[in-house]
């Protein structure tokens, strides 16, 4: 029997979701961050910092006010200049967290919420990659056609363009998508606390690992702001 429609959307949208997820990057070192030090809940309500700036992009999408930052070349600039020194800033947090394990971490302490989300959000407002698959693709997704999942994906997408090509302008599509991110902010702290736990010097490895990741993308997003005003 043949698979209705709406739900073969909302599955590609899912694996839509999914793809854009699961790359590491930036927000994926924050999220692996705060589980490994701070425990699951924390883990999770990061990630839902960085699926609450998609939201924001979406619904800015619908607006149309997302095609002002892809007009004015000057503030996307700007904004990947906060969003490189947030990273850095970031990252500089993490490395004070090298000495923390699994035994530390107190699941749900006080205030442990509000940091990952706060930090995995401003991240993710400020993050080019995301800030140019809204401009684009996002605002794809609105209107009737077609979008080539995997070809979006950072990193393989030459790589995987024409593997899975799904029909846009259907709120299926937009349900799965976000469907497939909450898969993985639930499912990535809970795999990173359930090692982590077997393993206590996991931690600070994710914690080292994270500072990396956070200064390398900090530094890229940077190089790339200064290209944008000329300055390199």
């Amino acid at each position: 029997m043949a698979v209705p429609e709406t739900v073969a959307t909302g599955l590609a949208g899912m694996v839509f979701g999914l793809a854009l997820a699961a790359p590491p990057g930036p927000m994926n070192a924050v999220i692996a961050e705060e589980s490994v030090v701070r425990g699951f809940r924390p883990g999770v309500i990061a990630g839902c910092g960085a699926m609450v700036a998609d939201a924001t992009f979406f619904a800015l999408a619908a607006l149309g006010v997302v095609s002002i930052v892809r007009e004015v070349t000057y503030l996307q600039g700007a904004m990947v200049a906060v969003g490189g020194l947030l990273m850095l800033y970031f990252a500089v947090d993490a490395v004070r967290e090298l000495d923390q394990t699994f035994t530390d971490f107190d699941d749900g302490a006080p205030g442990s919420d509000a940091r990952g989300f706060r930090r995995a959000f401003l991240l993710a407002l400020t993050n080019p990659y995301q800030i140019v698959f809204w401009v684009t693709v996002g605002v794809g997704l609105l209107t009737p056609g077609t979008v080539d999942v995997f070809s979006h994906t950072p990193y393989v997408g030459d790589t995987l363009a024409g593997v899975l090509v799904v029909h846009t302008g259907d709120p299926a599509l937009i349900v799965g998508l976000f469907g497939g991110i909450v898969l993985w902010i639930v499912g990535f702290p809970a795999t990173l606390v359930g090692a982590g736990r077997r393993i206590d010097r996991f931690a600070p490895v994710v914690a080292a690992l994270s500072a990396v990741f956070l200064a390398a993308f900090g530094v890229l997003f940077l190089s790339d702001a200064l290209a944008t005003f000329d300055i390199l």
